[in-house]
């Protein structure tokens, strides 16, 4: 017997077999192990509240009748209380007559589905991580679809609707990984798609019953790694409150900040909202991002331009540009890996060049809102320069200290921030280079440096006289002009 319903006034129920109380206290998302009930004649299975006093506190009595050397699945679903539930289809016991207690096959899962979801639609189950494709078809609410018999591995499924376009939800199944050869389990649909609807109760999951009995197993949601930078420039957006999937994630968001990579939904289209800080709700927000990550991967998502309709120029528009092959750590641990991102709005494209070891241009024509992926540099002390797209024209130079830093077998990200010229953006903060550290934080600025000595001619210009006592006279030989 498996109780899933997620009605709060059921959360704790007694079984009885005709008057007697065979099964006490059963918590809700738990299962009994197997039990021998009499077989050939009608028996009464009920339900009743947890410390009951006899089957006349009965919720629901179902006469059944067993057929000898027969095994049984048991499922309780639905709902007691008359209100507070949408939908709210009555509690009701659904009886599989195919049971197993043990794998078909000693080198196989045997896993039966079951829907037990109150508010959810009919849908598919499609495995994902082997590419098996659909493996349950247009399954409704109360329904068993029968023993899928799996080799022992790890999977990972998607519920979609039963059209097979849209994807509810995403879930590991890592059999293997639990250790569940051989055995036959339950799995079940369980708790609320929307639990506002329903007096708040338990979200929507899919959870294992084992033949043991127990506790039910909660398979994980797939997830992929990600993590935020802000460095939108707009003063309007010097904190921030962001949303995933309506709740509040991130509190006050500073300006040149990150967080550190976390788990994030996947396999499944995810709202971020992004609002003024000390916002009320996910309804404050200025702009909402939908997002589907793939699971297992790891993502770097960077908050940069303009949120005001005025003074700043050019008004990059505000969005979140999204990296798909980030990385938490270095692929070489002598190496200091190295994303780079231009974010600055008023910045043109440009080239990196690095000038103190003389690598050359290590970066080519990057752009406003692009990263150009990662340089996997050993970690050493280097000088980068800021050229223009046809590296003509030095515009600024920065050390990049990585051993000075200790970043040895770091993955960082390195972003083009803030303004070259202020004064046409709100006096903003200035251009420069900030690093994002895995580990989140405000991110550090690199130190500016020298322009490399190939942006002056010293045919150009005279100092003088030489040697100086007290003055400096310089002066230089402006292009296309005719004299000094």
């Amino acid at each position: 017997v498996i109780h899933n319903s997620a009605d709060a006034a059921a959360a704790v129920v007694d079984v009885y077999v005709d008057a007697d109380k065979t099964l006490n206290d059963i918590a809700f998302r738990t299962a009994s192990p197997f039990v021998n009930l009499p077989a050939g004649v009608q028996i009464e299975l009920s339900i009743a509240p947890g410390n009951s006093t006899s089957v006349g506190d009965a919720l629901l009595t179902v006469p059944v009748t067993l057929t000898e050397n027969e095994t049984y699945i048991v499922v309780a679903d639905g709902i007691v209380s008359p209100t507070g539930y949408s939908p709210a289809p009555p509690l009701s016991l659904q009886v599989y007559g195919l049971g197993r207690e043990a794998a078909s096959d000693p080198a196989n899962v045997d896993v039966l589905v079951h829907h037990g979801s109150t508010d959810a639609p009919t849908v598919d189950v499609v495995e994902t991580g082997a590419g098996a494709g659909t493996i349950v078809d247009n399954i409704a609410y109360t329904e068993f679809q029968g023993y899928l018999e799996l080799a022992s591995g790890d999977y990972a499924i998607e519920i979609r609707d039963e059209t097979g376009a849209v994807t509810v939800a995403a879930y590991e199944l890592p059999l293997q990984t639990l250790g569940l050869t051989g055995q036959a389990l339950v799995a079940v649909a369980s708790g609320f798609l929307d639990p506002s609807m329903n007096s708040d109760g338990p979200a929507f999951g899919i959870w294992a019953a084992l033949p043991a009995g127990g506790a039910l197993v909660e398979l994980p949601a797939s997830t992929a790694r990600l993590q935020v930078i802000h460095i939108s420039d707009d003063a309007a957006a010097e904190e921030v409150d962001v949303y995933i999937a309506g709740s509040l994630s991130l509190d006050d968001f500073a300006f040149r900040t990150a967080t550190g990579f976390i788990d994030f939904s996947a396999g499944v289209e995810v709202e971020i909202a992004v609002a003024p800080a000390n916002s009320t709700g996910v309804g404050d927000a200025i702009a909402t991002f939908p997002v589907t990550l793939t699971r297992n991967e790891t993502y770097v998502v960077v908050a940069d331009g303009i949120v005001s309709p005025t003074g700043y120029n050019p008004p990059q528009p505000f969005g979140l540009q999204v990296y798909g092959l980030g990385r938490e750590v270095a692929t070489s641990s002598s190496n200091t890996d190295v994303l780079v991102h231009h974010g600055s709005t008023d910045a043109p494209t440009v080239d990196v060049v690095e000038t103190g070891a003389g690598a050359g241009i290590i970066v080519n024509n990057i752009s406003y809102g692009e990263f150009q992926g990662y340089l996997e540099l050993p970690t050493a002390d280097y000088v980068i320069q800021i050229n223009n797209e046809d590296n003509t024209v030095g515009v600024a130079a920065y050390s990049a200290p990585l051993a000075t830093l200790s970043l040895d077998g770091e993955a960082i990200v390195v972003v083009a921030s803030g303004f070259l010229d202020p004064s046409m953006n709100s006096n903003g903060p200035s251009f420069g280079l900030w690093v994002a550290l895995a580990a989140g934080g405000p991110m550090v600025e690199l130190p500016t440096a020298t322009l490399g000595v190939d942006d002056f001619d010293t045919t150009k210009f005279v100092m003088y006289p030489n040697p100086a006592v007290n003055e400096i006279n310089i002066t230089i030989d402006i292009a296309g002009a005719d004299d000094y």
